[in-house]
């Protein structure tokens, strides 16, 4: 019952934002009928339902070329709605303040009032919105008419020669006295103040926020940089100073980020020369069926103390089991709730706690339970928020994903709230507890404050 409100609210609230930047795009810049607001009208409905399809497709079972279809429109959507949206609100804070200026500019030039007429709800926006009043310019002549007639005459001077068309309009010839009347005015509309800020407000909202996504596109599909960091650890001996981790997490192989990616973080990983590969988590987004093949360069990792893996939770959204046998079988060392003796130091890594719906959660006691704690013991372990068990278990590093850094901002200011470190190295207790922002992305195949990364961790010993 609670999920199935959760979800109506959020349905709720994604069909909101899509009114809000309909109207904003389309409503309030494209008159009613015209081609261009067909065109977003029906945009408003086909890019949301691509995404609601893009993020169902794969628990649904559809064929897998249908989800790579869905995938590209789908989730690319998802980031340029957060962005256009963003951009939008910033906009709602200039548009008042453009109103005021241009209306102060024309008070001070004496356009008249009705130069400019603000599109209201009944009236946005159409052609006849500024036509200036033709009762004035039609009375103009009579009034001329009727202050020539009380006048004394005058010397009647040449009338110049009225077109038969005219005549026929049922137009009456100018007096033989008086001055001549006016020109009418030009009736050609032009745009309403409201419109034309509505419409730069727009623009620069949807330059700012395609511009965002198109950036961060390029971040997150370049593949993930190299980082670097130093962690003394008290407990490790002088003969393992120097040891280095390569710390991989959050690949998200999937409908996207596919083979060609899973290689360039494998080349990138092996130009680094570690002793140990750790791969902690969340490697896939589909079934071994689907990706076995896009996972298989796993299998040219190469580290002197080997490659070792444990679970994520979106291992456990994509069958668990088959994809601890396929890592297994392309060379990785799985660790679940396990533990292995490295020289100098313990390694452990226990299941994700999404495994706890399956019976396979984190088993600290199985995997650290017995061990020598005269020993340093490093931790893989997907999830940051089991960092206080692994203070419990006297863990002297913990190395983790999930967070992605945040991948989109402001996500990280989100991630801060329910993770205890969202990225980098923080201490607590005697544990230290790295976070990677992880090599891939969820969903949208962008990065924005928060770009990818493979980190190098070198132990450091205080004896050396």
């Amino acid at each position: 019952m609670v999920f199935a409100l959760v979800g109506l609210v959020v349905l709720a609230l994604f069909a909101a934002v899509h009114r809000y930047l309909w109207r904003r795009f389309v409503g309030d810049t494209t008159a009613p009928g015209s081609p261009l607001r067909r065109a977003g009208t029906v945009a408003a409905f086909v890019l949301p339902l691509s995404s609601v399809g893009a993020m169902t497709s794969g628990r649904a079972g559809a064929p897998f070329w249908l989800q790579q279809v869905l995938a590209w429109p789908g989730f690319l959507w998802l980031a340029c709605l957060l962005y256009l949206t963003l951009a939008l609100l910033v906009g709602e804070v200039v548009r008042p303040v453009l109103l005021r200026v241009l209306a102060r500019r024309d008070a001070q030039s004496g356009t008249a009032p009705g130069t400019l007429t603000e599109v209201t709800e009944e009236t946005r926006p159409r052609s006849e919105e500024l036509v200036l009043s033709r009762s004035s310019a039609v009375s103009a002549p009579s009034e001329a008419e009727g202050r020539a007639a009380s006048e004394p005459a005058t010397a009647p001077e040449a009338e110049p020669e009225t077109e038969p068309s005219e005549k026929a309009a049922g137009e009456a010839p100018a007096a033989t006295t008086g001055p001549a009347p006016a020109p009418a005015p030009s009736l050609t509309p032009g745009p309403s103040r409201r419109l034309f800020v509505s419409r730069v407000v727009g623009g620069a909202a949807a330059a700012a926020g395609l511009a965002t996504v198109g950036y961060g596109t390029y971040g997150g599909l370049r593949g993930p940089s190299v980082k670097r960091i130093t962690v003394p650890l008290a407990k490790l001996p002088r003969a393992a100073h120097g040891f280095r981790i390569a710390v991989v997490s959050d690949i998200h192989i999937g409908p996207i980020l596919g083979r060609a990616h899973t290689r360039r973080i494998v080349d990138t990983i092996n130009a680094t020369s570690p002793d140990l590969v750790a791969v902690v988590g969340d490697l896939v987004d589909g079934s071994v069926a689907d990706l076995g093949s896009a996972a298989e360069p796993l299998a040219a990792l190469r580290a002197r103390h080997g490659s070792y893996f444990v679970t994520g939770n979106h291992e456990y959204f994509s069958g668990a089991g088959q994809w601890v046998d396929h890592v297994r079988e392309l060379g990785l060392i799985p660790l679940e709730n396990a533990r292995v003796e490295i020289e100098g130091f313990d390694l452990a890594g226990v299941n994700d706690l999404a495994g706890e719906t399956e019976g396979q959660g984190p088993d600290f006691g199985r995997a650290l339970g017995d061990r020598d704690r005269g020993r340093a013991a490093v931790l893989l372990a997907h999830q940051p928020v089991v960092v206080h068990d692994a203070v419990e278990h006297g863990v002297d590093l913990q190395l983790s994903g999930h967070t992605h850094g945040g991948q989109l901002w402001p996500g990280s200011l989100l991630a801060g709230l329910v993770n205890p470190t969202v990225a980098g190295l923080e201490r607590y207790g005697d544990t230290q507890l790295f976070v990677s922002r992880g090599a891939g992305a969820w969903g949208p195949p962008v990065r924005v404050g928060a770009p990818s990364d493979i980190t190098v961790v070198e132990l450091a010993s205080r004896q050396a």
